[in-house]
C-alpha cells in the first residue's frame, strides 16, 4: 500500500524547519538573505507562525498579518511553501492581563503569572473563543494560498491545569464516565480503603501535592481526562480549519513518549502524526547503538500511531540543542545519518528547530540552520544541504510503509498505572526501558516491528510481545487468547495481569485473565537491590544452555499447563521455574518471569526470529551497530542499511544487483559502510 504524499502540492520528501520571520522584520535584508540560503540548503518547506500570537494580534481584536503575506507570497513565488501554525501555544501579555482566567493553576493550588508557553488553561471558555477567533482568522485569510499546504495545531501539548473551571470540567468528565453514580465510582476507585468514600461530587478534587495522592483510580482518571480535555481543546481549535479548509491535512507535534498524554487518543484527531526527536548522540555513558536504538523505537512508535501511516520528522536539531545537559555536536556523517534513519523508519520529512538562530531569549543557543554568523560558511549547514540533497533522490518512497509480524504493546494507561502503584521495585520500574529492550532483539535483527496500544486489532501478527503488562483494559485478554488459540506467539513477563483498567487487582491469583493462557501463577515477586542479582539456567537447546543474569525484579512462579524452559539459580526460590512456554490452541505463549540486562532478550528472540521463520529484511548477520529497515509498497522495496558506530562496518548484501540509490550505482555481495554512515537501496 502507498499512502501517497503528504500533500498533493509537494510529492517530495519535505525539507524545512521552523521559520521565525517576525523576529527579524526590522532587520532590512535578512529575508532576502534567508530565502537564498533557502535555496543552498534545498529546504522546500518552512513551518510558520509558531509563537507569532503577539506579532499576528498586537491589542485584541487588532490583527496585522502584513508581514506573514509578505512570507506567504515570498514563498509561493519561490516555489516553496508553508505549513502555517496556530500560536495558541504561547499567548500575548495583553490576553493574560485581560483575562487572568487564562493562566494555568498547579496541582497545588497556586496561580502561574505570565510568561513562558503552554501556560493555559484548557477549559477556560475566553482562552478557547480567543484561540478559535485567531484560526478563524487565519483560515480565512490563507485558505486558497497556493502556498499552504498543512496546519499545525499549537506546539507540543502539554501540562495540566487545577483551576475551579477544570474542576467542574472533571467533575462533569467523572459523572459522564461513572453514569452520574458516586457508589459506581467509589467501588471503581475502592475508596473505602483509607475512608476515602465521597458522598457528593463536589467533595472531589484532582489529584494534588497537598491534596489527595494515594486513591489510584482517582490519579488514573484525571490522567485521562487531562489527555480528553487537551484533545477537545485541540480540536476546538480544528474546528475553523476543518471547516474552512477541509482538504489540508492536520497535525501537532508530539514528544516521544511523553508521560502526560496519551498519545494514541490524540492520533485519531490528527490527519498526519508528527513528532521532535532530540536524541543525546555522542553520549559517552549511553552508547551511539543505544541512542540508535531508542530513536528507532520512538521513529516506529509515531508510524505506528496512524496504523502505518508515514510521519512528519517536525522537529530535530541540525547541530545542538541548549537544554540537554551536555549540548554535544554532531560528530561529522551524524546528521545526515539521524535524518535518514527517520525516514527509514516511516517519515516523510526532515524538518528542524529551526532555521535561523534567535538573536535573544532562552532559545538564542540551540541549534539551527543558519547561525549567528549569518551566512552559509558553516560546517553545520553544509550539513543540512547534504541531507537537501539525499532526499530529493527518495521522492520514490514518499508514502511506502512496512508491514510487519511483529508487534509490541506500549501502552500509556499501562504505565501511569504502573508509575503510580506502590510496590515491588519502586526505585526501578522502567516500563518504558523494559518494552525498548524487548524491542532491541528485533531492532538488532533487522526484524520490523510495529508499537501497538491494548485497543488495535492483532490478527495481523505472527508474534505479539507485552512487557510488563500490568493493567488489562478492555477485552485485551480475551483477544490475546483468540490471538494464541489462531496459531499466533504471545510472550509476556513479570508484573503482568494484575490490575483491571481501574487499578483494582484482579482476584483468584495472578496474572488474572491471562492465567490461561499463559499456563502459570504468579504467587510472589521478589525485588533486588542495585548491588544484588540472580541468575537463571535456560534449557532451550537453542541457547546453548546458556546462565543469564537476573536484576531487579523476578516472579515467583507455580507451573499449571505450562512447561519450563529456565530455572532460577539461587536464594531460596532456586530451582523454580524463570520462564515458561505454554501450547494454547494452535500457538504458544511465553512467559519471562525475570528482568535481565538484555542479553537474554536478545538472544531469546533470536531464538524465536528463527523458529517462526520470521523474516528479516536481509539474511545477512548484522554487525553490532548496524540496523537494517526496509519500505514498500506494490512495486518497490527500499531498504535501508545504517551505521551507528564510528568505524567502517562490511556485511553481504547478497547476490541480486540493488540499485544504491544515494552513489547511483548497482550493488551485491560484500559491502563496506563508513562509520556513521548509511546507504539505501531499491529493489
Amino acid at each position: 500500500m502507498n499512502y501517497g504524499p503528504i500533500s498533493r502540492k509537494i510529492p517530495k520528501m519535505i525539507h524545512g524547519g521552523d521559520y521565525n520571520p517576525d523576529q527579524w522584520i526590522h532587520y532590512e535584508g535578512i529575508w532576502d538573505e534567508d530565502f537564498r540560503l533557502m535555496d543552498l540548503a534545498h529546504v522546500n518547506v518552512m513551518t510558520i507562525g509558531i509563537f507569532s500570537w503577539s506579532s499576528l494580534e498586537p491589542e485584541e481584536g487588532r490583527f496585522d498579518f502584513s508581514w506573514m503575506d509578505q512570507i506567504m507570497d515570498r514563498l509561493a513565488a519561490e516555489g516553496k511553501y508553508a505549513i502555517l501554525a496556530t500560536p495558541s501555544g504561547a499567548r500575548p501579555a495583553w490576553l493574560s492581563q485581560k483575562y487572568p482566567q487564562v493562566l494555568r493553576t498547579n496541582a497545588d493550588r497556586t496561580k502561574n503569572l505570565h510568561g513562558e508557553r503552554h501556560n493555559h488553561c484548557f477549559t477556560a471558555p475566553i482562552y478557547r473563543e480567543k484561540t478559535q477567533h485567531i484560526n478563524t482568522e487565519l483560515a480565512n485569510r490563507y485558505k486558497d494560498h497556493p502556498a499552504l499546504i498543512a496546519w499545525h495545531i499549537s506546539n507540543e501539548f502539554s501540562g495540566e491545569c487545577h483551576c475551579d473551571l477544570c474542576q467542574d470540567a472533571f467533575r462533569n468528565w467523572l459523572k459522564k464516565k461513572y453514569n452520574n453514580d458516586l457508589e459506581q465510582l467509589n467501588h471503581a476507585w475502592w475508596t473505602s480503603f483509607w475512608s476515602h468514600i465521597y458522598t457528593d461530587w463536589d467533595q472531589i478534587q484532582a489529584p494534588s501535592t497537598n491534596g489527595e495522592r494515594s486513591v489510584h483510580g482517582l490519579t488514573l482518571d484525571w490522567k485521562r481526562f487531562v489527555t480528553d480535555q487537551t484533545i477537545d481543546f485541540m480540536e476546538n481549535e480544528m474546528k475553523p480549519l476543518r471547516e474552512l479548509t477541509p482538504e489540508l491535512p492536520i497535525t501537532t507535534n508530539f514528544m516521544g513518549i511523553f508521560e502526560g498524554l496519551n498519545y494514541w487518543k490524540m492520533a485519531r484527531s490528527l490527519d498526519v502524526v508528527s513528532w521532535d526527536s532530540y536524541p543525546m548522540w555522542h553520549h559517552a555513558s549511553t552508547g551511539h547503538v543505544n541512542i540508535a536504538l531508542e530513536t528507532a523505537f520512538l521513529h516506529d512508535l509515531n508510524r505506528s500511531l496512524k496504523g502505518g501511516k508515514p510521519f512528519m520528522l517536525m522537529e530535530s536539531t541540525p547541530s545542538v540543542t541548549n537544554w540537554q545537559s551536555v549540548s554535544k555536536l554532531k560528530r561529522p556523517g551524524m546528521h545526515l545519518l539521524a535524518s535518514l534513519q527517520a525516514i527509514a523508519h516511516g517519515s516523510d520529512t526532515v524538518q528542524y528547530f529551526q532555521w535561523r538562530k534567535s538573536r535573544g531569549s532562552v532559545e538564542k543557543f540551540h541549534g539551527a540552520v543558519i547561525d549567528h554568523c549569518g551566512h552559509e560558511d558553516t560546517r553545520v549547514f553544509k550539513d543540512v544541504s547534504e541531507v537537501g540533497k539525499a532526499l530529493e533522490k527518495l521522492d520514490d518512497i514518499i508514502g511506502t510503509s512496512v508491514k510487519p509480524e511483529v508487534a509490541i504493546i506500549y501502552d500509556w494507561e499501562n504505565r501511569w498505572g504502573i508509575e503510580d502503584t506502590r510496590g515491588f521495585n519502586n526505585a526501578a520500574k522502567k516500563y518504558p526501558e523494559t518494552v525498548i529492550k524487548h524491542y532491541s532483539g528485533f531492532w538488532k535483527k533487522g526484524v520490523a516491528v510495529d508499537i501497538i496500544d491494548m485497543e488495535q486489532s492483532l490478527s495481523q501478527y505472527k508474534v505479539l510481545v507485552a512487557p510488563m503488562l500490568y493493567m488489562l483494559r478492555g477485552d485485551i485478554a480475551k483477544r490475546i487468547e483468540a490471538f494464541v488459540k489462531d496459531g499466533g506467539t504471545f510472550v509476556a513477563t513479570y508484573l503482568s495481569g494484575m490490575v483491571n483498567e481501574n487499578d483494582l487487582c484482579f482476584l483468584g491469583g495472578f496474572p488474572g485473565p491471562l492465567r490461561n493462557v499463559l499456563g502459570v501463577w504468579t504467587e510472589e515477586t521478589d525485588s533486588l537491590h542495585p548491588e544484588e542479582f540472580n541468575e537463571v539456567n535456560v534449557h532451550i537447546e537453542a541457547l546453548n544452555g546458556k546462565t543469564y543474569k537476573v536484576v531487579d525484579m523476578c516472579d515467583m512462579i507455580h507451573l499449571e499447563t505450562a512447561r519450563s524452559l529456565a530455572t532460577y539459580a539461587s536464594d531460596f526460590y532456586a530451582g523454580q521455574p524463570a520462564l515458561t512456554v505454554n501450547k494454547f490452541g494452535e500457538g504458544q505463549a511465553y512467559y519471562i518471569a525475570f528482568r535481565n540486562n538484555q542479553d537474554f532478550e536478545e538472544e531469546f528472540y533470536g531464538h524465536l526470529i528463527q523458529e517462526l521463520q520470521l523474516k528479516p529484511v536481509l539474511e545477512a548477520r548484522l554487525p553490532e551497530g548496524v540496523s537494517i529497515q526496509t519500505r514498500y509498497d506494490e512495486n518497490n522495496t527500499f531498504i535501508f542499511i545504517m551505521n551507528f558506530t564510528e568505524k567502517t562496518q562490511s556485511l553481504d548484501i547478497g547476490s541480486v544487483d540493488m540499485e544504491n540509490i544515494l552513489e547511483n550505482i548497482s550493488e551485491h555481495g560484500k559491502i563496506s559502510i563508513e562509520g556513521y554512515g548509511i546507504k539505501i537501496y531499491k529493489k
